[in-house]
């Protein structure tokens, strides 16, 4: 099972995406999603959420629950 994190940095690497760009969706400093990204900090659910919402992927997919990413 993969770690959120890695589901994270998967999805941002997949859709060829900065960390600037993520941190620009979530309205915080590309340091913070750096950050969020090494683990030092704890991802905020609301960041989750949005997150979701942006990638269209459901919580269960990147909290590594499913290996479907489709969100219904």
């Amino acid at each position: 099972m993969l770690d959120y994190i890695d589901r994270l940095r998967g999805l941002r690497e997949d859709n060829d995406l900065t960390q600037a760009d993520i941190a620009k969706v979530l309205d915080t400093s590309q340091t913070m999603y750096a950050r969020y990204e090494r683990r030092a900090n704890e991802l905020p659910v609301r960041h989750l959420i949005t997150l979701c919402r942006y990638y269209k992927v459901s919580v269960d997919y990147i909290l590594g629950f499913s290996d479907k990413q489709e969100n219904k």
